[in-house]
């Protein structure tokens, strides 16, 4: 997702130096981000509790799209928006957010009916104070994560490319774990891989975007980009985060 990131990887130290410029710019990623889990709370609670909705998103083919969609957007934004527009990346960011959310009704229904549902890792049961707990849990882990990114001295950028290959290969581990292997143990060692690289993510883009604010500087358009681009990436990491840390505290295995 970053089209504008070209920094440099030999230093192992970085300027950390911000200006007004820089503060307003991560205020814009922040806020957008933080309007994005504002509108994935509300859909998620209505397509929890709102029972035509429950039945539109859950049982009806329309749930492979809230499923399947936001994975489809991304990749097809890969090859469509080459040179985005800032109302492209507000489309695609708004977009994302809303199939996710909508997708996260599904904890919001288990907690109203006090259901519970089987996975590899075991038996989950979720209650609005489990979501309320994984959501303040999350919260702080990154925005201690964020912070680092932002404050740190040290060149994080190197790292980017193993998170992503680190990710690609648990995302294959889990799937011949899903289809094949069926191994709870394994399960788990893969939710905290993910959780792991997830922390790795949020410090790293969190630099990533101070870097590529001063490439872009004064390029109004190319700021537009980069701050719903900043905000879907830091979005995704969280939900990623906030969905294992409800599932382990959800576990009553």
């Amino acid at each position: 997702m970053n089209q504008f990131s070209h920094p440099a990887y030999g230093a192992q130290t970085l300027d950390t130096s911000v200006d007004a410029g820089l503060r307003s710019f991560m205020l814009g990623v922040y806020n957008k981000m933080g309007l994005g889990l504002l509108l994935s709370a509300v859909l998620a609670y209505v397509a929890g509790t709102v029972d035509p909705v429950t039945q539109l998103v859950f049982n009806s083919p329309l749930y492979f799209v809230v499923q399947w969609g936001p994975i489809v957007l991304l990749f097809g934004s890969m090859f469509f928006m080459r040179n985005p527009s800032p109302l492209g990346a507000a489309v695609l960011y708004w977009a994302v957010v809303s199939l996710i959310g909508t997708g996260l009704g599904i904890w919001v229904l288990m907690a109203v009916g006090g259901t519970s549902a089987e996975t590899l890792t075991g038996t989950i049961s979720i209650t609005f104070g489990t979501i309320a707990q994984a959501f303040v849990i999350t919260a702080a882990a990154f925005f201690g994560l964020s912070l680092y990114g932002y404050t740190t001295k040290t060149n994080l950028q190197p790292i980017g490319s193993f998170l992503v290959m680190a990710m690609i290969g648990v995302v294959l581990i889990s799937l011949i774990n899903v289809f094949f292997v069926e191994s709870s143990a394994l399960q788990w060692i893969i939710q905290f891989a993910i959780l792991a690289l997830m922390a790795g993510v949020v410090a790293w883009q969190t630099q990533s975007l101070k870097l590529t604010y001063a490439e872009a500087r004064g390029d109004q358009r190319s700021l537009g980009v980069l701050t719903y681009y900043g905000a879907l990436n830091l979005y995704i990491a969280f939900i990623n985060m906030f969905q294992i840390v409800l599932m382990i505290l959800g576990n009553r295995d």
